[in-house]
């Protein structure tokens, strides 16, 4: 995309590439349509085209943003560096947003660029995570300082015209390191992409932050320590500027990447806002957010997300056991309001997914196997997205094992929260990884998918859209190897992009094999989408599906539901309904008082 005036001399070719990495077989992750917008890629798209439009590098330049998201489109090596060549080398390749396992696949993609001698700059959350909470050579930043590719801490408003003024003059720094001093987002240029780019992610869904940072401690988590505890915003005039700028462009669906869009203290009039351009000026708009389990709470806050276009929420549940959460400072989550939360998007008909950790240190194979009955049965969720606790670089559950000397596994690449990366009191690598791969099974089977869809048409969640989650959640991990959030429709290889150390496949063995294997597994996919697309009819043609109630969906007793097994089976569960009941009547006496 060129931002240039029309008389500038020269063209600076800014290449901004986000990473995807390598599944277990070598090879790049790739999808001809992917699950996920990259909001990184998004958001230094628009403070790069910004740059363009105020001319940081003077009138004789123009700056051309070539946009790059690997998880859906090929990095075309030869053809970037002829780009580059053609300008006469005048130009930076940004790799954007690299979390710790796309870091080795970022290096393989910028050495081809150093050793043409083109400029290069990282950024993103293994970056800052090791620059924050490390020594600054810690998790292989050194490979940078040796290739000399540009280190970016921290975020880019208001510092990327240094960045591109430093690479046009030749003075790019070894290290960009902002960690210590995170800008205010309000009025900065939003989050956006060029539609040839968001059309090939699933659903044509663009996304943006209302806000970064979180104020919570825990430990797993590398957020706080990548955009600090301090939250900061975007205002209702920002939001509603990025939307009218995906409309003009037919993109009405958005993912708000906000951690705990619950806790931005903007979000009743960012609600408000969209609410009106939903309402009033016609936009169709369908949402996605991201909140704790305490925002139930929050007067309005449930019903709002509806009139404002929320048709799935994102819950971080975590664990249902409190004695876990406790040990991973997530003491915010209290399972006393799990289901009231739950009943709370239920009764507004939106889908609701979370997010489940396995391997907590009270966890083993059968109390993993306990949980999810316990939550099939007792919870109103739609759909869980199960995680392996990993110590990820920039959180303090690294840290603290970094600095304890203690073994994890060298290979970035596999740091994806699918992999066991770390040891367990309780379970062997094995073990844990072979239950994180059960959980799948356990919990998407066909039986308790059809109870899902009744939980949904007798609450008024959409089904269609419920189906659609439902199969990719229930057939990614066996079918493709890799989460459902790295998953997409159409895996995409190429024999060129192996990992480097592994041997090359011979082409003509190569692509038969991949044509078969990609025919069988869509032969199974599409066994598993008639199968709940018939068992979904049936259902919603079945008059007592709109009357089906079950244990999950009973309205929360005068008791708390504290027979349930939610509390009488997991580790802690009584201590806690023990310690809210002592809470409620200590307030209770203070209010009588």
């Amino acid at each position: 995309m060129s931002q240039a005036a029309p008389d500038a001399s020269r063209r600076f070719q800014l290449i901004l590439i986000k990473p995807s990495h390598y599944d277990d077989d070598g090879y790049v992750i790739r999808w001809w349509r992917a699950m996920i917008p990259s909001n990184s890629l998004a958001a230094l798209y628009g403070i790069a085209a910004d740059c363009a439009e105020r001319q940081v590098l003077g009138e004789d330049v123009a700056i051309d943003i070539t946009v790059i998201d690997e998880t859906n489109t090929r990095v075309d090596v030869a053809a970037l560096l002829a780009q580059l060549d053609r300008h006469g080398g005048l130009g930076l390749v940004a790799l954007v947003g690299v979390q710790s396992n796309q870091y080795p696949r970022a290096l393989d993609i910028a050495r081809p660029f150093r050793e043409a001698g083109h400029p290069v700059a990282i950024g993103g959350f293994h970056v800052s995570g090791c620059l924050s909470m490390l020594d600054g050579q810690a998790v292989e930043l050194d490979a940078c300082r040796k290739m000399g590719i540009a280190m970016f801490a921290g975020e880019a408003e208001g510092r990327l015209d240094r960045v591109l003024t430093d690479a046009v003059a030749g003075t790019l720094q070894p290290v960009y390191n902002f960690m210590s001093d995170l800008p205010g987002i309000e009025g900065t240029p939003v989050p956006f992409l060029p539609k040839t780019s968001v059309e090939k992610t699933l659903g044509l869904s663009a996304s943006f932050d209302a806000g970064r940072g979180c104020p919570y401690q825990c430990s797993f988590c590398t957020i706080i320590n990548v955009q600090g505890r301090k939250s900061r915003f975007r205002s209702a005039d920002d939001v509603e500027k990025l939307v009218r700028e995906n409309w003009a462009q037919g993109i009405h669906k958005f993912f708000i990447t906000d951690d705990n869009f619950a806790r931005n203290k903007e979000w009743e009039a960012i609600y408000d806002r969209l609410i009106w351009l939903k309402e009033e000026v016609g936009i169709p708009l369908g949402l996605m957010i991201q909140v704790d389990t305490l925002c139930h709470k929050i007067p309005n806050f449930v019903e709002k997300s509806k009139r404002a276009g929320v048709t799935r929420v994102f819950i971080g549940l975590e664990n249902v056991n409190p004695d876990n959460l406790a040990a991973a400072k997530k003491r915010q989550n209290k399972i006393t309001e799990y289901r009231k939360m739950l009943l709370a998007w239920k009764a507004q008909g939106i889908i609701t997914l979370a997010g489940y950790i396995l391997g907590f240190p009270a966890d083993t194979p059968e109390t993993i196997r306990r949980d999810i009955r316990i939550i099939q049965e007792e919870l109103p969720l739609d759909v869980i997205e199960f995680f392996v606790l990993t110590p990820l670089p920039g959180s303090e559950d690294h840290q603290t094992l970094f600095r304890a000397g203690a073994a994890m596994d060298p290979d970035l690449n596999i740091y994806d929260v699918e992999h066991v990366c770390a040891s367990h009191a309780k379970m062997t690598k094995p073990e844990w990884e072979a239950i994180y791969r059960e959980a799948w099974s356990l919990y998407y089977t066909p039986q308790h998918m059809k109870t899902l869809i009744r939980r949904a048409v007798a609450t008024g969640v959409p089904i269609a859209s419920l189906v659609k989650v439902l199969v990719a959640f229930a057939t990614t991990v066996r079918l493709e190897h890799v989460h459902p959030l790295q998953g997409g429709v159409l895996r995409l290889k190429h024999p060129d992009e192996r990992r480097p150390g592994l041997p090359r496949e011979n082409p003509l063995l190569f692509w038969p094999r991949f044509a078969l294997e990609t025919v069988a597994k869509h032969l199974s996919l599409g066994r598993a989408i008639a199968g709940l697309t018939i068992a979904a009819f049936r259902i919603t043609r079945d008059p007592a599906s709109k009357d089906y109630m079950d244990q999950a969906l009973t309205p929360v007793g005068a008791d708390g539901d504290e027979s349930l097994d939610l509390f009488t089976k997991t580790g802690g569960g009584q201590a806690t309904v023990t310690h809210t009941k002592k809470v409620a009547a200590l307030t209770a006496a203070g209010r009588a008082a």
